[in-house]
């Protein structure tokens, strides 16, 4: 098993929330503005990185053709303004058909309604029933940006809980960083033994942390 996947499966199953995977990035990560279409559900995986560009969502239906089971979709637009990215058809395919583990954009989406109704595991900025149009763009995206994000973003790993997404950067895919993940989640037990069984105030608990002095 290489680390990328080591690091899925130890978020996956101890449920390592988007809240402990910023602080060990050092309290960075969070993909701003964007939220769960639903609430109570919790995903980890690959990124599958897609983009769409000038208000137009032809390149992203040609992307999702090869979306693998367990990716988490992560469509990036740039230049859409306020129109959706996509909806409920391309959802139930990247989702259903393709075996998507989530979908996750920085855009709007159409159908909230049947997404909500679904319970699809979307992340997003918002709604809106105006889309993208599904016409070819004219002018070529920027190479420069599709580059940058291959390197940096595509099969890196992002976690989605009701507190909103965190990506981890490919960089940071290595056994430091899954010794981090351990030593937090050992933390959160000491800190909450601390309030629950000992009856300890924060302020000794996470300030002074006088429990190392035990």
């Amino acid at each position: 098993m290489n680390i990328t996947d080591k690091i899925i499966e130890y978020i996956q199953m101890n449920k390592v929330s988007t809240t402990e995977v910023a602080d060990c990035l050092g309290k960075t990560g969070v993909l701003p503005g964007i939220y769960p279409v639903n609430q109570g559900q919790f995903r980890a995986g690959r990124v599958k990185w897609v983009y769409a560009y000038n208000e137009s969502n032809w390149d992203v239906h040609e992307q999702i053709r090869d979306v693998q089971k367990g990716d988490i979709v992560y469509i990036e637009a740039f230049h859409c303004n306020d129109r959706a990215i996509i909806g409920e058809l391309v959802s139930k395919y990247i989702l259903l058909y393709r075996r998507g583990a989530a979908i996750v954009t920085n855009a709007r989406m159409r159908d909230a309604h049947k997404l909500i109704k679904e319970k699809y595991p979307v992340w997003c900025a918002g709604f809106s029933p105006v889309g993208c149009f599904n016409t070819k763009n004219e002018e070529i995206f920027d190479r420069r940006i599709i580059e940058s994000r291959k390197q940096d973003v595509d099969g890196a790993v992002i976690v989605c809980d009701d507190s909103g997404v965190v990506l981890i950067p490919k960089a940071h895919l290595t056994e430091e960083f899954y010794g981090k993940l351990e030593a937090i989640e050992e933390q959160e037990d000491i800190w909450f033994d601390c309030i629950d069984r000992r009856k300890w105030d924060t302020f000794d608990t996470v300030c002074l942390k006088k429990y190392k002095e035990l």
